[in-house]
């Protein structure tokens, strides 16, 4: 088996690593819930979506942002003595000249900037998540790729998939499936697992709550299934029960019908939930998503109703 510093001197001579930048918010450590074992989810920037229950709002915008608290704000000035473009002055904020370096955001002693959002190279992610190899190979976890949505970033989500793969780490990614199809299959050819959201069956419904139609997204979950077959990788599909908006009768058994065709089995229930709620006031944007909230009862009768079409059903990613 490979050996942690082989796998290094491998990245040193590869050319997409020393050279590729993507935009990361986040990079979480020992989940458990986005795909088999202990995992680490990276998360990339950039959706071309607008779902109203959306639990990373700072995901939407491809490029890093710069979030200010004013309450929090000493007015000490210790920002702008850092700052070498001139987007930070006593003027105000000149989000043009920012760069997003994150010089302001470590000189702030009461954490009124944030940075949301950084420019990453592949070794610098696979030096994060090479921390945890040891619980990937005893736990059968790995890498997941989330967003945001990673079709924003293909080509740095493909050669990430492809490094991480030479460092023998299983890799799942998330998608909304939301984009053309020959940047897709790029990222499903370099993938193990396929995580695909289903969101709502009625095209105009799903305009409705995310601001883009449907077909697109059922026509790539098939060209998915048909392109895996006969590999050993598998797709699953996950849909996030949103109270009012999908969990009708007619919807759950269009969701069924639709795995069924598709040739997939297992499906995972991600009841909605308000965890993003504070993230919406840092961004300044309002959260009325009190209606979206549905009870464990409901929960369980969807479940119970997916599997009398003899799916596979786990509540939770």
């Amino acid at each position: 088996m490979e050996t942690s510093s082989e796998r290094e001197r491998g990245l040193k001579h590869s050319p997409e690593t020393q050279n590729a930048l993507g935009v990361v918010f986040n990079i979480q450590r020992f989940s458990l819930h986005d795909g088999p074992g202990i995992r680490t989810v990276v998360f990339l920037k950039g959706c071309p979506m607008s779902c109203k229950w959306c639990c990373n709002p700072e995901s939407i915008q491809l490029s890093p942002q710069i979030v200010f608290n004013a309450e929090k704000c000493l007015r000490d000035g210790r920002c702008l003595e850092v700052c070498t473009t001139g987007a930070r002055n006593r003027e105000g904020y000149r989000p043009e000249k920012c760069t997003f370096c994150g010089m302001c955001v470590e000189a702030c002693p009461t954490g009124a900037l944030e940075l949301l959002g950084k420019k990453m190279s592949i070794s610098e992610i696979i030096q994060e998540v090479e921390k945890d190899h040891l619980f990937y190979e005893t736990s059968g976890g790995g890498v997941t790729l989330s967003g945001g949505e990673l079709l924003a970033q293909y080509t740095f989500s493909v050669a990430l998939l492809e490094e991480l793969k030479r460092c023998s780490i299983h890799t799942a990614i998330e998608t909304s499936g939301y984009g053309p199809w020959s940047h897709l299959k790029q990222i499903v050819d370099a993938c193990d697992l396929v995580l695909y959201d289903l969101k709502h069956m009625n095209s105009e419904s799903h305009m409705r709550y995310t601001g883009v139609p449907n077909e697109l997204i059922l026509e790539n979950a098939l060209k998915i299934t048909d392109r895996i077959a006969g590999t050993k990788k598998d797709m699953i599909i996950r849909v996030p029960l949103i109270g009012g908006v999908n969990t009708d009768r007619e919807n759950i058994d269009a969701i069924a019908c639709f795995a069924l065709k598709a040739g997939v089995m297992e499906v995972h229930l991600l009841p909605y939930h308000r965890l993003g709620e504070s993230k919406y006031r840092k961004l300044g944007m309002d959260y009325p998503h009190e209606a979206f909230i549905l009870d464990d009862g409901l929960v369980n009768t969807i479940k119970d109703i997916l599997e009398t079409h003899g799916l596979i059903i786990r509540i939770g990613g």
